[in-house]
């Protein structure tokens, strides 16, 4: 009775009022419908999970494609992403099945997929019906043996994201609720698109700026409100060279002023900061301020101008040399005139005077003074470039040779030995000769100079080829130059000497014939133990030099 009762419940809670066979057949179909919504339920999880996580379209459609044909069995799945008004091929499942090129376009014109996306219809066609229109994509399809297509366009609200597009090897027929739940497919498919479309171009766009940040060759620092460092470019470590720590310390020490100056104001600011080793920064902040207009940030952009700094002074410099050359140029032909006529008349009174006439002793004062202004003139001109140089091929040994000829007996007259090292395999130079000849005469007259108190006085003059130049050094044991004079004896009318001794214009005029050739010169010195200066002249002219 009990057993009875039993199966009538069971009968009414089923609903089974047949057979036992009818009853574990429907009891079969119901579990069947069941596994097929678990499985629809699967598919969309995998889709939401996507908008969620970093996943390419690749990975979304990978994670999906094997239960999806489980689900509604096809031989072929492919998505086309509508981009810039355009219908791109993108993803193809399997990978091999496809005649067109992954990342080819369809025309618009006669296709099947773009009638889909335009009508926003499911679109289905049996690729075997010859009453049906061709279309532009029946080609290679035909071609991939399929017998039907099925077309789903995918929208995000009214926005146009892709096409999808399933096919079949056989004529099986499409069940209503496998297409109604393909169309339910392609709306959540539509919002994972569009997620991974944007995380994908935010993330583009992050590592653009990330890119364009390093790339700067200029210094960028990030301060928060307290003063303290973010983040900086790789500028900044090449800048600094020393550990991180270091560079936040000296960072923050250097920057805190204005960097704090610019929160409180919200307004740019700008100064000079100074580093060791004479370096000097111009220092730039920005406020960056908020959907409130609150500054949450600073933006210090720092530039090295040590050089430019450099450069500013040497052109001021130069411009101030010019004034002084024109200045010595136009008061060196103003004196020439009346100086001829000193030397010429003081020379023909001395003719006529006895050596032992008290008027001879002052004529010949005035002659060998108006010699010496003579001199000083000549000098002057050259300082003031109004000389021309000739350039060709000449000797630096040579000129050396021509210089001790007119000098050696002066020099060793005054007990002072010489010694020549001249290199055999000095090759020539273009250059003007009397010119070179002119610093080589400066130098010698410096060192015999700075000889007069030494003990065993000596020069010594030297040549040697080097790495695309030709060298000449004048080295003297004399008494030296304190080092921090050296910057300073190369400008004109700077000297040590006595006036009577010296203008102060023979370095000034050697360094600008040097420059004139394109070389420099170089000193090194100590003091009470000598000097070397070094002539480095280039083996070709720079050609914009005169």
């Amino acid at each position: 009775m009990l057993l009875e009762d039993k199966q009538d419940m069971i009968a009414l809670l089923t609903g089974v009022k047949s057979s036992k066979k009818n009853y574990y057949t429907e009891l079969k179909q119901t579990v069947t419908q069941l596994r097929k919504k678990n499985m629809q339920l699967e598919i969309m999880n995998e889709i939401m999970k996507s908008i969620k996580i970093d996943m390419s379209l690749d990975d979304i459609l990978k994670n999906m494609i094997h239960k999806l044909n489980v689900l509604v069995p096809f031989d072929r799945l492919g998505l086309l992403l509508f981009q810039n008004e355009r219908l791109t091929l993108t993803n193809v499942y399997p990978d091999h099945s496809h005649m067109l090129e992954i990342g080819a376009i369809v025309p618009n014109e006669n296709s099947l997929y773009w009638s889909s996306l335009s009508t926003r219809q499911i679109i289905l066609k049996r690729l075997q019906d010859t009453a049906d229109y061709d279309f532009y994509e029946k080609t290679y399809l035909t071609a991939l043996h399929l017998k039907t297509i099925l077309v789903l366009p995918i929208y995000s609200k009214n926005k146009k994201i892709a096409v999808l597009s399933i096919g079949r090897n056989s004529e099986t027929e499409w069940e209503i609720d496998d297409l109604a739940f393909l169309e339910q497919l392609s709306t959540h498919l539509a919002v994972s698109i569009e997620n991974t479309q944007l995380y994908h171009e935010v993330l583009r766009a992050k590592q653009e700026w990330e890119d364009t940040f390093k790339a700067v060759e200029d210094m960028i620092i990030v301060f928060d409100q307290d003063g303290h460092i973010l983040r900086y470019n790789d500028s900044v470590q090449a800048f600094f060279h020393c550990q991180e720590q270091s560079i936040d310390f000296m960072l923050e020490k250097a920057c805190q002023t204005l960097v704090m100056e610019t929160f409180h104001q919200g307004k740019p600011g700008y100064k000079e900061i100074y580093f060791e080793e004479q370096t000097t920064c111009e220092l730039h902040t920005y406020p960056v301020h908020n959907h409130k207009q609150e500054v949450y940030a600073v933006i210090a952009y720092m530039k090295d101008v040590t050089e430019k700094r450099k450069l500013e002074v040497h052109l001021l410099h130069s411009g101030k040399l010019a004034a002084i050359g024109e200045m010595a140029a136009g008061v060196a032909h103003e004196l020439n005139s009346p100086l001829t006529a000193i030397l010429g008349n003081s020379q023909l009174l001395l003719r006529d005077i006895a050596s032992d006439s008290p008027s001879y002793t002052l004529l010949s004062d005035i002659k060998n003074c108006g010699v010496r202004c003579k001199q000083i003139i000549k000098s002057l001109l050259t300082f003031s470039r109004q000389d021309t140089y000739t350039f060709s091929s000449c000797s630096l040994n040579e000129a050396v040779e021509q210089v001790l000829n007119l000098l050696k007996y002066q020099i060793e007259d005054q007990q002072i030995k010489i010694q020549t090292l001249l290199s055999d395999y000095l090759p020539m130079i273009e250059a003007s000769q009397p010119q070179i000849e002119q610093i080589i005469i400066n130098l010698l007259l410096n060192a015999k100079d700075a000889l007069t108190v030494a003990e065993k006085k000596e020069i010594i003059i030297e040549t040697s080829l080097q790495p695309n130049e030709v060298h000449l050094s004048v080295t003297d044991n004399g008494i030296g130059i304190e080092e921090n004079r050296l910057s300073e004896i190369f400008h004109p009318f700077y000297t040590t000497k006595e006036s009577e001794k010296g203008t102060g214009l023979g370095l000034s005029v050697s360094i600008g014939i040097a420059k004139a050739h394109g070389g420099t010169i170089d000193v090194i010195s100590t003091l009470n133990k000598g000097s070397t200066f070094t002539l480095k002249l280039p083996l070709q002219r720079d050609p914009i030099n005169p």
